[in-house]
């Protein structure tokens, strides 16, 4: 694979070296300068991929001291891969980045990667989108130091009683739990938390809204987690066959298939 002098963002997944893509592993082994997120990504994908480029860890660095890299290296003529933890576009702190290499003339592409969401559903084993109990996931964060904007707050969305994904918010679960609360949830309400997902020491904790602090403290879970909350997480659902999608029934006609009539 032949690289172009630019800046690629790689999104290496949520932690497990082999769940990135196939684009983002040959940049890795190509690229000439490699930086790379090492509070999040870990090492074992560099070893993995054999990188042979130059390479900066990027945890202790500013947004300015990274793009300074960044740019005098494509303007060297180099290839160089700006690996992000998951997926870049879901908190991935990349628009930032963008415009200041935009206003540097420097060119970027965007390597998608497995978001930590669905890599906390592939451990749970659940689907996040369940027929005839929600349709709908909404990806959020409970505000913290980092505001949210108003329109957006906690308590509104989970108005909408759908499958709600809260990234960063570990260490505010009792704002979460209040939140949904306040918005007509019920304290039985399934929820689950996956902190590291696909990591070595990942840890797994399923409860219920109203135990979610105590579950989460007993389990010693403060950060790199994933909460998720609705009922498409209660793990009854796989004991049940009544929750179909139109797409495999047997009497739905779609482009590819002609519906069996069922008589009484």
């Amino acid at each position: 694979m032949n690289l172009l002098p630019k800046v690629y963002i790689v999104g290496a997944g949520p932690g497990d070296p082999e769940l990135i893509t196939v684009k983002g592993m040959r940049i890795l082994q190509t690229a000439d300068v490699v930086l790379f997120t090492d509070s999040l990504v870990r090492d074992e994908l560099l070893a993995m991929a054999d990188v042979q480029g130059e390479v900066h860890r990027t945890s202790g660095m500013s947004l300015e001291q990274m793009v300074d890299i960044m740019v005098s290296r494509v303007r060297q003529g180099k290839s160089v891969a700006r690996v992000h933890t998951g997926d870049p576009a879901v908190f991935g702190a990349v628009l930032e980045q963008l415009a200041l290499l935009k206003a540097a003339g420097v060119e970027v592409e965007i390597v998608p990667g497995v978001s930590s969401v669905f890599a906390a559903a592939a451990v749970l084993g659940t689907e996040l989108t369940v027929p005839d109990l929600t349709q709908t996931v909404i990806l959020t964060r409970a505000e913290g130091r980092t505001p949210v904007p108003e329109r957006e707050n906690l308590r509104a969305l989970a108005g909408h009683h759908c499958t709600i994904a809260l990234y960063l918010s570990a260490t505010r679960a009792k704002t979460v739990v209040d939140e949904l609360l306040a918005a007509g949830w019920s304290v039985d309400t399934p929820v689950a938390v996956v902190q590291k997902a696909t990591w070595p020491e990942q840890k797994v904790v399923r409860t219920t809204l109203h135990g979610l602090v105590r579950a989460m403290g007993d389990a010693h879970i403060s950060n790199h987690a994933m909460i998720l909350a609705g009922w498409a997480l209660d793990p009854e659902l796989a004991n049940r066959t009544d929750l179909r999608s139109k797409l495999y029934d047997e009497t739905f006609t779609h482009r590819y298939r002609k519906g069996v009539t069922t008589s009484e």
